[in-house]
């Protein structure tokens, strides 16, 4: 599949790098490119040595994979990223008022302007939820905000990921390696640093503890280290200084919760959970799940420890919910948008249903509880059998689904095979709420290192990008 139009992040329309790259453009056209492969040798071996992997599904079971990292950064100057940040904020902002809402008095649904049944029906509505008040009446504590940019460079929020967002910890380890790779690139830019991202989230973490607990203990919950992810788990307790635990590291009495020590238990107070909520209490959800501990969920309700992200606020990153976001920051905050969502098209809906169905060749459809790229439809890069197979699916489930126009991400250029290309990409910032709302200056760039593809997801063959946002 051939993207036209798409916005370079380096050079303009007529080919003149942008300000903000000049100097990395004069370093990279003086680079050799046997010195960039043996760079990323380096770097290869050197994520290998560290263990930063993830696990893939559906293979191989258990098998470990390196991201692909690559070597050439993507930059944003200040300007941007101020109004990247501010409309970031805005959004979370309204979306953590819109989880509250929802389980509280629900006046959003009361008002019309999101309908009630595609929330009290959605499978990530948590009718135990209803009425339970959670710390500081946060919900969504970690929010990874995917955001692409189009054909003219305007920013568009693709997704809103409010369960438990991944890739913090390769935005973190991309940075250590290209300072260890490329030292003196460091003392031509002043790139804003993202080491600061771990303190930051233990202090989140300890200002959300339940009323009356002075010093905090704080744990990461991990299903395990069979999980894609296990390696940030780890990673992400051993910089903040606190404890791994599974779920059959902890148990609940007199409805607190406590973890196993050799010193005998100790009280927990805040976890940040890396387990979906239908494994997170048998005695709640799933009775099958060995990943959780039993009878967490009236602990939570009884205010004895908080739990983040807050159970039942994946409500609000279904995909059938995202085209409310908007509306949500309207009639919340009173404010317009700052950062806009790709036009959907809602497949429930039966206008919208015979749009897609007469122009699948052009959009993507994406199922509305789906993640990692995968129940997904691109049209423009399918074969006819590929769409008349989806055709049958949707024409049979409609309200699973949702479409949006074939954005022409921006690219970068990337060192891919065949020497410095451009390659589509996009942005997760991660954004922190506590006792306010604290970004890290960039975030993870992902990168579709298939020449033409758009599916920038890991587990879809893509890589990994340092994101340098300049310092005014």
């Amino acid at each position: 599949m051939t993207i036209k139009n798409f916005y370079n992040e380096m050079t303009d329309e007529a080919g003149r790098v942008r300000p903000h790259y000049a100097s990395y453009a004069n370093w990279l056209s003086e680079m050799p490119e046997e010195r960039l492969s043996q760079k990323r040798a380096e770097a290869d071996a050197l994520f290998h040595r560290y263990g930063i992997t993830f696990a893939v599904y559906g293979e191989n079971a258990g098998t470990e994979r390196l991201i692909p990292f690559d070597i050439i950064p993507r930059i944003i100057p200040a300007s941007e990223w101020q109004t990247l940040a501010a409309g970031l904020r805005q959004r979370v902002k309204a979306l953590n008022l819109f989880i509250r809402d929802i389980y509280h008095d629900q006046d959003i649904l009361k008002s019309g302007t999101v309908p009630a049944e595609q929330v009290l029906n959605n499978a990530q509505y948590r009718r135990v939820m209803q009425g339970v008040d959670v710390a500081r009446d946060i919900y969504a504590h970690i929010a990874g905000v995917d955001v692409v940019r189009a054909g003219a460079g305007e920013y568009y929020v693709l997704e809103d990921n409010l369960r438990v967002p991944s890739g913090v910890s390769y935005m973190l380890e991309n940075r250590k390696m290209m300072m260890r790779l490329f030292p003196r690139l460091f003392s031509r830019y002043k790139v804003a640093p993202v080491d600061r991202y771990p303190d930051m989230l233990l202090n989140m973490l300890r200002s959300v503890a339940p009323t009356g607990v002075s010093d905090p203990t704080v744990v990461v919950m991990t299903p395990g280290a069979y999980n894609s992810a296990y390696f940030e788990h780890a990673f992400l307790a051993q910089q903040m200084g606190v404890e791994l635990v599974e779920g059959q590291d902890m148990f609940v009495k007199d409805e607190q919760v406590f973890m196993r020590t050799t010193q005998g238990p100790q009280r927990v107070d805040v976890i940040y959970r890396r387990v979906d909520d239908d494994f997170l209490d048998p005695l709640a959800f799933r009775q099958d799940s060995v990943l959780g501990v039993p009878g967490i969920l009236g602990a939570y309700q009884a205010g004895r420890v908080t739990v983040t992200n807050a159970i039942g606020s994946g409500v609000a990153d279904d995909k059938s919910i995202y085209p409310y976001v908007p509306e949500m920051i309207r009639f919340y905050l009173g404010e317009e948008p700052i950062l806009h969502n790709v036009p959907t098209f809602m497949c429930r809906k039966k206008d919208d249903l015979a749009y897609v169905l007469d122009h699948l060749a052009e959009l993507v459809v994406k199922e509305v509880h789906g993640a990692g790229g995968y129940g997904m439809l691109v049209g423009p890069a399918a074969t006819r059998a590929e769409i008349e197979d989806f055709r049958k699916i949707l024409e049979a489930h409609p309200e699973r689904y949702i479409a949006q126009p074939t954005l022409a991400l921006s690219a970068c250029p990337t060192f891919v095979e065949a020497g410095i290309a451009p390659r589509h990409i996009d942005l997760r910032p991660f954004v922190l709420s506590g006792e306010e709302i604290q970004l890290i200056p960039g975030g993870l760039t992902r990168v579709a290192l298939r020449e033409g593809s758009l599916v920038v997801n890991s587990s879809q063959g893509g890589g990994t990008k340092d994101t340098w946002v300049l310092e005014a």
